[in-house]
């Protein structure tokens, strides 16, 4: 059964007040975006000012995905252009700014399968992607439940400044893995500054998210206990092929289990 619009903007809603709860430390104040696509070529996207904790359905804006997308290859010097192109592509009339990622956003709604993405801030992975060790660290495989919830690798992204040149940066680096491994990812980690995770549903995204987090803090206390043991690429194969894991990833999904 499809989901009206409704209904998937209360489901981004929800999304974005559990990544936005103070004790998972995912998103500080104002920190972090979140959007959602809808059947007609829309998606729902964070407003500007407000905080994922208390996000209310008056301070989303609506998009429409392809042309948001196509503003990736437009010249959009300044902060101000990037707004009114976004502005531009607004599918109604609420007026809401929509965040400065929203053509990242535009970019990864696009990938097949993919519904929602959820963009954080969090503390503990951020204390993997300002090391000198991050992408090293984080395509690093410690245990089996982060590769159900996370994937085997995500994709790493160096530094570059938030909007057009971080989006760009983005879809090159997205489409390169894509190409690589013939799968969407399910996590795209920002150097010195974030992460995103993308799925089918909402609660895809919160799991990864989620379990990232507790993936950083596993590492960085293994790393203070004498160094990391990681798991072979032979069993991080073994556990991302197992029919039981897979299994259990569509449940934890919300996907029930469906193949």
């Amino acid at each position: 059964m499809t989901a009206t619009a409704q209904q998937v903007l209360q489901q981004l809603i929800d999304m974005s007040h559990e990544l936005g709860q103070p004790e998972y430390e995912l998103a500080m104040l104002g920190e972090g975006n979140t959007s959602a696509l809808l059947d007609d070529g829309s998606f729902f996207v964070k407003a500007s000012g407000c905080t994922l904790a208390n996000i209310t359905e008056s301070r989303i804006a609506r998009l429409l995905r392809a042309p948001a997308e196509a503003l990736l290859d437009c010249d959009l010097p300044t902060d101000d252009a990037i707004l009114t192109g976004l502005m531009s592509v607004a599918a109604d009339d609420s007026g809401n700014r929509p965040s400065i990622e929203s053509m990242m956003h535009a970019y990864l709604l696009g990938i097949p399968d993919i519904r929602f993405v959820g963009h954080t801030h969090p503390i503990s992975v951020n204390g993997l992607l300002c090391s000198t060790r991050a992408e090293e660290l984080v395509n690093t495989c410690l245990f089996p439940d982060q590769v159900v919830c996370c994937g085997f690798a995500p994709v790493f992204v160096p530094f570059m400044n938030p909007g057009l040149e971080l989006a760009r940066m983005v879809r090159e680096r997205v489409n390169a893995w894509m190409d690589t491994y013939g799968i969407a990812p399910r996590a795209v980690m920002l150097q010195n500054h974030g992460m995103f995770a993308i799925g089918a549903t909402a609660q895809q995204v919160v799991s990864c998210m989620r379990m990232w987090s507790k993936t950083a803090r596993v590492m960085i206390g293994a790393l203070s206990c004498g160094g990391i043991n990681p798991l072979t690429p032979e069993q991080v194969q073994r556990i991302f092929t197992s029919p039981d894991e897979k299994f259990r990833a569509q449940i934890i999904g919300g996907l029930g289990s469906q193949a």
